[in-house]
C-alpha cells in the first residue's frame, strides 16, 4: 500500500514502542541491582541467573583474623579440605573409587557414601568431632587422582577448628554464630544496602563480639562449581574461586596473647587436675594480657555442649577470700591506723560476729606484716573495724577493684566507644553504701567474704598496680588492627585506668610488696614457693562459698616474679569449687607457671646472646 500511514496505525506503533521502552528500562534497572530490598532482588537478574547455574561453597567469610603478639595465628588457618557438590543424580564414580576415598579419609565406605548421597548443597567434610578435617598432602593427591564427580579439594579458612590440635580455644577470642535477629538489629542499614546477609556470622563473645563492627569484612570468598539447570556439573568448566579483590581485606588483629605463655598456663592447670577456674598472666610493664585461661574449656563449633563453658571465668567476679586483705591493709596504712610492725594477739576467735581464724587455737602474738603473711582473720577483722567503710571502698577503687578496668576508649577509629573486654564484670565491695556500717559486714568484707567480688583479671592487675607504685593500668588484650596488605588501620596504645579517688601512696605500695614477699618467705606459701629459683611474692586466699554450696571453696593465689630486680610477670590463679578443707593448690599452680616463664625468659636471653655474638663475629670478619 502506497501513501502515508494511517493515523491510527501510527499511534499504535508509538504505544508499542513506549511499552517496550518501559520494559527494557525495568530490565536494565533490575540487572543493575534495583528491584526491591530483598537479597535476590538486589542481586539483579544477572546475579540470579548466575546463581541458578552455579553451586557456591563459602571458603572464607572475609572476617578479620586474630594473631598472637608474635604473629602466630589464633584464628583463620587455611587448610586443604574435602568439598562435595550436588550432582543432580549423576554418579560420582565407581564403588572402588568411593572405597579408596573412604580409606583415604579413614572412614567406612557406607558412611562416605551416605554423606555424598545426602548432599543438597555444597559441603566440606567434617570428622567425628564436627570440625572441618584438614587433609594431608598425601590425602589430597589420592583424592584428586580419583577424579570423582562433584568432589574437589579446596583451600578452606577454618576459623577455629584448625587450632584444636594446638590446644583449647580461647574464651578471650570468643566465637561467632548465626544470629539473624541481633544482626538485623545492629546492621539493618547494611542489610538494606545488600552489604550484609542474615546468614553472616556475628560475634557472640570475647574479641569477636567487642570488635565485630570493625572486622566484619567486605564479602565472602566462594569455590563455585558451574552446573546446568538440573545442577549437573558441566564438563570442561570445572570450579573457580570467586571473592572480593580488595587487597586491604581481611583485616588482622594483633593481640597481646603469647601462645607459649597461654599453653604453659594451660599445662600447669592440667598437671594439677584443675577442671574449673581461671589464670591471668600480665606483662608488668603495660598490663598486657599474655595469657588468659578459663575452665571448663569450650568448643566454638559446639557451644553449650555438656562439660564445656564458653563464659570467660577470668572476667567473672567471685569472692576473693584473703586476697582482699591486700586492700584492707592498704586502707589501714593509708588511713594511718596501723603499721606493718604493730602487734596483735590472735587466740583463734575474734570474739563477735561468729568470726574465727582459720588456724585453730590462733596465731598468738604477731605483727601486721606477719598477720598478712599468715593470713590471720582476727587481725584483719580488727583492722577493718577501725576503718570507715567508705574509705575501704575507695581504697579498693584506687587499686582497680569494684569497677571495670579493661582497656577502653571513648572514641575509636570509627568514632564510637570501644571496650575490648566487654564481658568483664565490675565486681563489688559492699552490697550497698550503707551495708559497711554494720560491724559484722565490715569485718567479713575485710577478710574478703560477705559481698566482696573480684575477677581474676582485676586480681592480677592489682599486683601490677602495686608494682607501679599505685598507678592503675588498663589491661590490654590487643595492640593494633592492620589491613591485609600490612597498612595500619588503628593502634590501641597502653592506657591507664585511674580512680576518681586518686591513687594510693608509693610508700603504701612498697609496704604491700614487702608484705607479699613475706607470704612466700615465711607465710602460707613458703612450702609451695619458698624454694623456687625465681624469688616470688604474692598472696593466697580461700573463699568460702556459703549458701548453696557450703562444702566447696574457691582457692586463690595472686603474685609476681621475679620479686628481686625487675619484676616481669603478674599472675592470678583461681581454682573454683574445691572441696572445703583440702590444701590450697593455687600457690603450686602459680609456681609452675612462674617456672615456665623463667625458662622462657632464659631461652630468650640465650637466643639474644647468640645472635649478638654472631653479629659481632660477622662485623669482625668484615
Amino acid at each position: 500500500m502506497n501513501g502515508p500511514v494511517p493515523a491510527r496505525i501510527f499511534k499504535l506503533m508509538i504505544a508499542l514502542a513506549a511499552v517496550f521502552g518501559v520494559m527494557e528500562a525495568r530490565l536494565a534497572w533490575v540487572q543493575l541491582g534495583g528491584g526491591g530490598g530483598s537479597e535476590n532482588a538486589a542481586a539483579g537478574l544477572a546475579k540470579q541467573a548466575y546463581r541458578q547455574h552455579s553451586d557456591p561453597l563459602e571458603l572464607d567469610s572475609g572476617r578479620g583474623q586474630f594473631v598472637d603478639r608474635d604473629g602466630r595465628p589464633l584464628t583463620g588457618r587455611t587448610i586443604r579440605a574435602l568439598a562435595a557438590y550436588p550432582t543432580g543424580g549423576m554418579p560420582r564414580g565407581s564403588d572402588g573409587q568411593l572405597q579408596v576415598l573412604a580409606d583415604t579419609l579413614g572412614e567406612s565406605a557406607d558412611q562416605i557414601g551416605a554423606w555424598l548421597d545426602g548432599i543438597r548443597e555444597p559441603l566440606v567434610w567434617k570428622g567425628k568431632t564436627g570440625t572441618v578435617v584438614a587433609l594431608t598432602e598425601t590425602q589430597e593427591r589420592r583424592i584428586v587422582a580419583l577424579g570423582l564427580t562433584g568432589v574437589a579439594v579446596v583451600p578452606y579458612v577454618d576459623r577455629y577448628g584448625a587450632e584444636q590440635g594446638r590446644g583449647p580455644a580461647l574464651q578471650a577470642i570468643g566465637y561467632t554464630a548465626q544470629d539473624p535477629a541481633r544482626l538485623t538489629k545492629l546492621y539493618g542499614k547494611e542489610l538494606a544496602a545488600g552489604k550484609a546477609r542474615t546468614t553472616d556470622p556475628i560475634g557472640e563473645a570475647g574479641l569477636e563480639l567487642s570488635l565485630d563492627r570493625l572486622i566484619r569484612g567486605i564479602g565472602s570468598t566462594f569455590a563455585v562449581a558451574t552446573t546446568d539447570g538440573a545442577r549437573r556439573p558441566l564438563a570442561g568448566i570445572g570450579m573457580r574461586i570467586s571473592g572480593p579483590a580488595n587487597p586491604h581485606y581481611p583485616l588482622q588483629v594483633r593481640t597481646t596473647i603469647d601462645l607459649a605463655v597461654q599453653r604453659a598456663a594451660e599445662a600447669a592447670l592440667k598437671k594439677h587436675g584443675i577442671k574449673e577456674g581461671a589464670v591471668v598472666v600480665l606483662d608488668v610493664e603495660h598490663a598486657d594480657i599474655l595469657g588468659m585461661v578459663s575452665l571448663p574449656a569450650f568448643d566454638p563449633a559446639h557451644i553449650g555442649f555438656a562439660g564445656t563453658d564458653e563464659r570467660n571465668h577470668a572476667l567473672i567476679a567471685v569472692p576473693p577470700g584473703s586476697v582482699f586483705k591486700t586492700v584492707t591493709l592498704a586502707a589501714a596504712l593509708e588511713a594511718g591506723v596501723t603499721t606493718l610492725d604493730e602487734t596483735f594477739r590472735c587466740a583463734g576467735s575474734y570474739g563477735r560476729y561468729g568470726l574465727n581464724c582459720w588456724l585453730h587455737g590462733g596465731h598468738g602474738v604477731l605483727t601486721v606484716k606477719e598477720a598478712y603473711a599468715e593470713s590471720c582473720n582476727v587481725v584483719f577483722a580488727a583492722l577493718a573495724e577501725r576503718l570507715d567503710p567508705a574509705l575501704l571502698a575507695e581504697t579498693a577503687d584506687k587499686l582497680g577493684l569494684g569497677r571495670q578496668i579493661g582497656w577502653q576508649i571513648g572514641s575509636f577509629v570509627d568514632g564510637k566507644p570501644l571496650r575490648l573486654l566487654g564481658e568483664e564484670q565490675p565486681g563489688a565491695i559492699f552490697a550497698t553504701p550503707e551495708a559497711g556500717k554494720d560491724g559484722g559486714v565490715r569485718t567479713g568484707t575485710g577478710i574478703g567474704q560477705r559481698d566482696v567480688r573480684v575477677t581474676p583479671l582485676q586480681a592480677a592487675n592489682l599486683v601490677v598496680t602495686l608494682l607501679h607504685g599505685g598507678r592503675v593500668q588498663a589491661p590490654r588484650i590487643a595492640t593494633e588492627i592492620r589491613y591485609a596488605d600490612g597498612g595500619l588501620l588503628a593502634n590501641m596504645p597502653a592506657r591507664g585506668a585511674p580512680s576518681e579517688f586518686g591513687r594510693i601512696k608509693p610508700a603504701t605500695a612498697a609496704a604491700l610488696r614487702e608484705a607479699m614477699r613475706a607470704v612466700v618467705t615465711e607465710g602460707t606459701a613458703e612450702q609451695a614457693l619458698g624454694a623456687n629459683e625465681w624469688p616470688l611474692a604474692g598472696k593466697s586466699g580461700t573463699a568460702e562459698l556459703a549458701g548453696k554450696r557450703p562444702a566447696l571453696n574457691d582457692q586463690w593465689f595472686v603474685g609476681y616474679g621475679p620479686a628481686k630486680g625487675r619484676p616481669r610477670y603478674a599472675v592470678s590463679v583461681l581454682l573454683e569449687n574445691r572441696t572445703a578443707g583440702v590444701r590450697n593448690a593455687a600457690p603450686a599452680v602459680f609456681g609452675d607457671i612462674m617456672d615456665a616463664l623463667r625458662l622462657m625468659d632464659r631461652a630468650e636471653a640465650e637466643l639474644q646472646e647468640r645472635s649478638s655474638r654472631t653479629q659481632k663475629d660477622e662485623t669482625a670478619r668484615r
